[in-house]
Order: structure tokens, then C-alpha cells, then sequence
């Protein structure tokens, strides 16, 4: 294409912006408009695939009613018979795409890394609300105006080239390195793999170098199962952890971890350049180590020793042992007791006590008699006391007699 080429009677071509595998971006000029436009052409063999025909018209029609502030707005599309080339006319920004960047700065500061793909995240939570799948995230899909505004571009074309006889001859859509999982397995994207692209764009905006390093899908395939990327923060001293942690939840291998929606992943980015870490970390990692714990005391309880010394538990009836009969010699040793001895062991104590109780009173008595009697001084007071005396002195050798006897 020269600078006289007229594409569609209208748009002008003025130059050449960049070139990609399946499309070339031209500058040109509306002169119905009179504005400056980027008009894409797409490679001239998609023309001759019939499902990329009807798919590319639906979903041009889908990215063209896309009207948001974060991405970049389809004017017109169609095809060129002259030139046998279908085009998209699309909003002219003026600034740089995020792989230019890359390529003239190497990485960027982690706070205008965020910036950048917090807006991005806008974008594509627009167009997933309406329900449009980019399916092609990547730096150079990621244009920053001379304002600072960032705009996605190229919505819907990965999706038209989707299940097309180029896809099934085995052309590899969009750029390995930023392909979800799922991508790379075959299987369907859907608004979780643009999650995992952005994740990718901003792993390399903060570090310089992609979270994976393949050279076809098959290895990036095995790479995104067996290994987890370096974090953030051991690349790049600046990043947080927490920021860290975000960019890692975008590159979840399971697309059920990464964050629910775009603003999400927006919002765990902010904060984690501010130091927060994600909800959904934290709540893991709670999670997490109350299952540790838990697993402790399960582990514990499971190797605890057994006691070394036994004891009967307290609710447990002690056993009935039967009784022994006795044998003949003890039987004729029991006919031989006295009825006294016969009596069982308590009843036998029991009734020493009583024994004693009762001669214990009678002495007490016989001994206030006896000083009472030895006060007086008369010829029968003095008969009386060489009675009691006798008689005390009587009681207390049988009181002697009883406590040798029963206290052997």
C-alpha cells in the first residue's frame, strides 16, 4: 500500500503503523469525515475463509457498539474487492502501544504499570458486561495516549478467527506468551483468560520479562502446569508483596482462582501497591493455616501415647468375684470359735467399743464417789474409802485386763 492508496473510496492511506501476523495498521484519512483514522487491514488469505467472513462481520459488529473511554471505538468495517482485503476503521490514538514502551524502556514504574492496567481493566469490564471476549490481550493491543489514557484495541477478532479453517489448520492465535491456560489447552476462553493475558502484560510492564518463556504452545502448555512464575517482588525490589500476590492471582492456573471480574483485579492491584494484600489471599491463608492447625491436633491426637499405668474408670462397676467355699479344715477352725469370734469383723469392733464406753463410765463413776467419800473424816467414811479403794484399785486391773485384751 502507497500514500495514493484509497481504501473503500474514502479512507486514505498516509502511512504505515505497525504490523502484526494476521492485519497491517495504516494512518489514514476520512475525507468524508475529514479526521484521521486507523484503518487494519487483514491479511488477504482470511478473505477466502467463508466461517472467518461471518464471523468477523458478527463480531464487528459487536466491538463497534463498544463505546467506552478505555477502548478504542470501531467506526466502520467491511470489505475492499478491489484490493481483496477485509479493513476495520478504528479510532486514531495518538501516543505509543505498551510493547513500544517495553521495547524503549525495558519495564516501566510500578506505579504507572498499575495505572496502566487499572484502565485496562476498566475497559474489559465494559466490554464483558456486554459481552465481548477480547481473547487477544497483549502489550501491543494496549495503547497509552499523549493524555495518558489507556485503550484496548482489536476486540473481536481473535473471536472471528476462532473455530475458522485457519484456526483448525493449526495458526497459532495471538501471541503465545499471553495465552491462558485454557487458551493453550484448546479449550474455550471466556472473560477469565482476558483476566489471565492482563495479568501476563502486567507481570512484564513491572518486571521486563514474561512470567514464561516458550517457543510454541505445547511448551508454554507444560511450563503454566509445572512450574509457578517468579514473584514480582524478588524481580523487583520495589514491588510490594502484596501487589506480588495480586499479579500471581491473575495467573491462577485454574480460572476459578483468579479474581471474579475485571474491577476486581483492578482493585486488588491498587492495593496492593499500597501494601494490601487481596481479600481472597487473606482468606486462604486463614484458611489455610486453620487447616494446618487443625491437622496438627488431628496428627497429635493420632500419636498420642498410650498411658503407661492403668486405672479402672470411675463409672465402671467393679467385678463380681464368686465366693470361695471353704475348704474342710477351715470350717472345723470356725466350729471351734467362741460365738464372740464368730461374729463378723465389724460386728466384733463395734461391740469392743460398746465394752469399753460402758467400763469407761462405770470408773469415772467409782472415781467421783471415791473423792467424795475421801473428804469426809468419820469411822464409817474411813470403812467406806478402804472399800472403794479396793474397789478401784479392782476396776482398774480389769480395765487394764480389757485394753490388753483388745488392743492386741
Amino acid at each position: 500500500m502507497t500514500s495514493t492508496t484509497t481504501i473503500a473510496g474514502r479512507y486514505r492511506i498516509e502511512g504505515r503503523l505497525g504490523v502484526g501476523g494476521m492485519s497491517t495498521v495504516h494512518l489514514a484519512f476520512d475525507n468524508r469525515l475529514e479526521r484521521y483514522v486507523a484503518l487494519k487491514l487483514l491479511a488477504e488469505h482470511l478473505a477466502d475463509d467463508p466461517t472467518f467472513v461471518s464471523r468477523f462481520r458478527r463480531e464487528a459488529l459487536a466491538a463497534a457498539r463498544l463505546v467506552h473511554p478505555n477502548i478504542v471505538q470501531v467506526f466502520d468495517f467491511g470489505f475492499d474487492s478491489g484490493h481483496h482485503q477485509h479493513f476495520i476503521v478504528m479510532e486514531h490514538v495518538a501516543g505509543s502501544s505498551c510493547a513500544e514502551l517495553l521495547r524503549d524502556r525495558g519495564h516501566l514504574p510500578v506505579s504507572r504499570a498499575v495505572e496502566i492496567v487499572t484502565q485496562a481493566c476498566r475497559g474489559l469490564d465494559y466490554a464483558h458486561r456486554n459481552g465481548v471476549v477480547h481473547r487477544d490481550v497483549k502489550p501491543g493491543n494496549l495503547l497509552v495516549s499523549d493524555s495518558n489514557v489507556v485503550k484496548l484495541a482489536d476486540f473481536g477478532i481473535a473471536r472471528a478467527t476462532d473455530q475458522s479453517s485457519i484456526t483448525q489448520a493449526g495458526s497459532v492465535l495471538g501471541t503465545a506468551a499471553y495465552l491462558s491456560p485454557e487458551q493453550a489447552r484448546g479449550e474455550g476462553a471466556g472473560p477469565q483468560a482476558d483476566l489471565y493475558s492482563l495479568g501476563v502484560v502486567a507481570y512484564q510492564l513491572i518486571s521486563g520479562r514474561l512470567p514464561y518463556e516458550a517457543s510454541s504452545l505445547s511448551e508454554l502448555a507444560l511450563k503454566q502446569q509445572r512450574e509457578s512464575p517468579i514473584p514480582l517482588d524478588e524481580l523487583n525490589p520495589d514491588v510490594p508483596a502484596a501487589l506480588a500476590q495480586a499479579v500471581a492471582g491473575a495467573l491462577a492456573i485454574d480460572p476459578r482462582r483468579r479474581p471474579a471480574d475485571a474491577l476486581e483485579l483492578a482493585e486488588s492491584l491498587t492495593d496492593g501497591l499500597r501494601g494490601i494484600a487481596p481479600p481472597s489471599m487473606v482468606t486462604e491463608a486463614a484458611t489455610g493455616a486453620t487447616r494446618v492447625v487443625s491437622d496438627e491436633r488431628t496428627a497429635s491426637t493420632r500419636v498420642a501415647p498410650r498411658p503407661t499405668t492403668r486405672s479402672a474408670p470411675a463409672a465402671r462397676a467393679p467385678r463380681q468375684v464368686p465366693a470361695r467355699r471353704p475348704t474342710r479344715s477351715e470350717a472345723a477352725a470356725y466350729a471351734r470359735r467362741g460365738p464372740e469370734e464368730r461374729r463378723p469383723p465389724s460386728r466384733r469392733g463395734a461391740g469392743r467399743v460398746l465394752a469399753f464406753l460402758a467400763l469407761l463410765v462405770v470408773l469415772v463413776v467409782i472415781v467421783v464417789a471415791a473423792v467424795t467419800i475421801s473428804s469426809g473424816t468419820s469411822p464409817t467414811v474411813v470403812h467406806y474409802q478402804q472399800v472403794v479403794a479396793r474397789d478401784v484399785n479392782s476396776a482398774v486391773a480389769q480395765l487394764q485386763a480389757i485394753i490388753n485384751r483388745y488392743t492386741k
